[in-house]
């Protein structure tokens, strides 16, 4: 399969796939360990984990597009740090009003102890969202979404 690149980097479904496949297969070893480092055994981990990754994939390429579709829209161009910080703070939010009831009942606990696994992981997966998304976009590119080629952000490198 050969990518499809532009002088601005990967773009369209491809981007999409490439960023979610990785995102998610890097984030399903993370989190059985984390999940294991609550106290949890192996299996329930492994498989709370892909579950988790299946919800988030839906999540990841519904949400992304509707970012995309709203940045698009915006006047200023590139992904400032104020803008990668809510994208990921809007992303993990979601994603957990999901994750915590299916992992109280998976793992047979309270919402409550749900909520502060969560917690745990939210911390990790916030950090690790923010940085994965400035790796991916300086690896692949930002997309078109977010092309710097008209107006240059400050603080951003063109």
């Amino acid at each position: 399969m050969t990518l499809q690149t532009t002088k601005k980097g990967l773009q369209g479904p491809q981007r999409r796939v490439v960023f979610v496949t990785l995102y998610e297969l890097i984030a399903i070893v993370a989190s059985s360990l984390l999940f294991m480092a609550l106290g949890q055994n192996a299996g329930h981990s492994g498989g709370m984990a892909v579950a988790a990754s299946t919800l988030a994939i839906v999540w990841n390429l519904s949400f992304n597009w509707l970012f995309e579709q709203w940045e698009a829209r915006q006047s200023v161009k590139g992904r400032s740090v104020l803008r990668r910080v809510v994208h990921a703070l809007c992303f993990e939010g979601g994603l957990a009003l999901v994750l915590i009831p299916l992992m109280a009942w998976w793992f047979g606990v309270s919402l409550w102890e749900a909520t502060v696994m969560e917690a745990g992981l939210l911390v990790f997966f916030l950090v690790y969202t923010y940085v994965f998304n400035w790796c991916f976009d300086h690896v692949f590119g930002l997309p078109a979404s977010a092309s710097t080629a008209a107006v240059r952000v400050q603080g951003e490198p063109a």
